[in-house]
C-alpha cells in the first residue's frame, strides 16, 4: 500500500492550483496523518498517461526492450497504463500468452501493462486468434491488433469485428492496403521518394483501409479503432464516418504531428517509420482533426530496435521510432504552446479517452476524491533537450535526440506511489 501523500499546489488539468491528498492509493478529500508532502507549485496534475500503442517486444526481442525496461520508458514519460502489442515472438495470440504480458507487466509492477491480442493465429491475416479466450482469460484483453500488418482480408476483418462485439471489444487496424504500398514501401509516395530510389507508400494504401474498416463497423455495428493515423484522407473519411454515427475511434503519434517526410532526405533510418512521415499538409491536417475531436487520441507507437536492426541503409534498416519518454513534451510543444489546446484536452487525448477506448478501469479520470491516484505532475515551462544516450529504454532509435521541446514529466503516480520523482525513476 503506498504511503499518505499530500500535493500541494498543482495546477488540476491546467485549472486554479490546489491541494491534492492521497491515501491507501486513492484522492482523497482531506489531509492523511503523517503525509509525506511534495511540492507541486507551478505544476500541472494529469490523470496518468495511458498508451494505446506499445511495443515492449518480449518476449523474443529482449535485445531491443523488455516488459521492464519499456515499464521504466512508459512511467518517465508520465504513463500509468501501456497496452502491449501482440507482434512479439511467439505472437500474442492465445490466453496463455496474454497472461504471461500481464504476469510480466505486474513483476515489474511500474505501470499497468494490459496486453492486446492478435486478431489472427500468428499475425498472418488468415484465422482468427482465440480471441474470446484472450477476452475471458485472467488478462481480460479487449484490444486486438495485427499492427505490423494490416487485416486485408475484409472477410476476415469482418468475422473479427462481429465476434468481438459480443464482449464490448475494439479491433485496432493498421490501415496499409499492401496491393498498394507492400512491405518494402518506406517513404511517402512524392517527387522526395522517386528523387531518393525509395519506394513508396501513398497515402491511398492507407484511406481505402480505413474507408474499407469503416463501413464493415457499420454493417457490423461494432467498434473500429484505426491505429497511427497520417493522411488528411483519412481524417476526411473519419470525420464522415463519425457524423455517420459510425463506432469508431482513431489516434495518431507525436511523430506524425511534428515530423515531415521532408527529414527522410538524409537517409538517416531513425526517420524511418510504418506509416512514414508525410508532408506538411498532412501533418495539419492531422492537428486540426485531434484539436476538435476527430481524431480521439494520441499513442506513442512506441517501437524500440537493437543497433543491429535499425542501423542500415534506409530501405533495408527496421521501421519504427521510440516514442514513450518525450510523447507528452512534443504534444505540449506541438499542440499546447501553440495554443490549439489546453492542459484539460491533453489529458483528454492522452489519458481519459485512451482508457475508455481500452476498457482500462481506473485509469483516465478526471483526478475527483475517491478515483485511484495515478496521476502524472507536469511542469509546463520546462525547455528540455532531449538527449538519445540518457534513454532508460534499452534502444536508442529516439528520432527526437538534440531537438529542443517545452514541457515535462515531473514526476508520475501508479495507485498513489511514486515511480518518478523529479524526472527519474524511484
Amino acid at each position: 500500500m503506498s504511503e499518505p501523500l499530500v500535493i500541494t499546489g498543482a495546477s488540476v488539468l491546467g485549472g486554479e492550483p490546489r491541494d491534492l491528498y492521497v491515501a491507501d492509493g486513492v484522492l482523497v478529500d482531506a489531509a492523511p496523518a503523517g503525509a509525506r508532502t511534495i511540492d507541486a507549485e507551478g505544476l500541472v496534475a494529469l490523470p496518468g498517461l495511458v498508451d494505446l500503442h506499445t511495443h515492449l517486444r518480449e518476449p523474443g526481442r529482449e535485445d531491443a526492450e523488455t516488459v521492464l525496461t519499456g515499464s521504466r520508458a512508459a512511467a518517465v514519460g508520465g504513463f500509468t497504463a501501456v497496452l502491449a502489442m501482440a507482434n512479439t515472438s511467439p505472437v500474442t495470440d492465445t490466453a496463455e500468452a496474454a497472461e504471461r504480458v500481464l504476469d510480466l507487466g505486474r513483476a515489474a509492477g511500474l505501470v499497468d501493462v494490459q496486453p492486446v491480442g492478435a486478431v489472427t493465429r500468428g499475425l498472418e491475416g488468415h484465422e482468427l486468434a482465440e480471441l474470446g479466450l484472450m477476452a475471458r482469460s485472467r488478462a481480460r484483453v479487449r484490444v486486438f491488433s495485427d499492427d505490423g500488418r494490416c487485416v486485408h482480408d475484409p472477410r476476415v476483418m469482418r468475422r473479427a469485428l462481429e465476434y468481438v462485439r459480443a464482449f464490448g471489444g475494439v479491433v485496432s487496424q493498421h490501415s496499409q492496403d499492401p496491393d498498394l504500398a507492400g512491405p518494402s514501401a518506406c517513404c511517402h509516395e512524392g517527387e522526395l521518394s522517386g528523387r531518393l530510389g525509395l519506394p513508396g507508400w501513398p497515402g491511398i494504401a492507407e484511406e481505402t483501409i480505413v474507408a474499407r474498416d469503416v463501413m464493415l463497423a457499420r454493417h457490423t455495428r461494432s467498434r473500429l479503432h484505426v491505429a497511427h493515423v497520417s493522411t488528411a484522407g483519412s481524417v476526411e473519411v473519419l470525420r464522415w464516418a463519425k457524423a455517420q454515427g459510425i463506432d469508431v475511434t482513431a489516434e495518431v503519434t507525436p511523430h506524425h504531428l511534428l515530423l515531415t517526410t521532408d527529414l527522410v532526405a538524409g537517409y538517416d533510418p531513425v526517420y524511418k517509420v510504418n506509416p512514414p512521415l508525410r508532408p506538411d499538409e498532412d501533418v495539419h491536417a492531422l492537428r486540426e482533426a485531434l484539436a476538435d475531436g476527430t481524431v480521439d487520441a494520441v499513442a506513442t507507437d512506441h517501437a524500440p530496435h537493437a543497433r543491429h536492426d535499425k542501423e542500415h541503409a534506409f530501405g533495408d534498416a527496421a521501421f519504427g521510432m521510440l516514442g514513450l519518454e518525450t510523447a507528452l513534451s512534443v504534444v505540449s510543444e506541438v499542440m499546447v504552446t501553440s495554443g490549439a489546446m489546453g492542459w484539460a484536452d491533453v489529458a483528454r487525448v492522452m489519458s481519459q479517452t485512451p482508457a475508455r477506448i481500452a476498457g482500462l478501469e481506473g485509469h483516465g479520470g478526471s483526478l475527483a476524491v475517491g478515483s485511484p491516484a495515478h496521476l502524472a505532475l507536469v511542469d509546463p515551462a520546462a525547455a528540455v533537450t532531449v538527449d538519445r544516450d540518457a534513454s532508460v529504454s534499452l534502444s536508442r532509435n529516439n528520432p527526437w535526440h538534440g531537438r529542443r521541446l517545452t514541457g515535462a514529466v515531473v514526476a508520475t503516480f501508479l495507485g498513489g506511489r511514486p515511480t518518478v520523482l523529479d524526472g527519474a525513476l524511484v
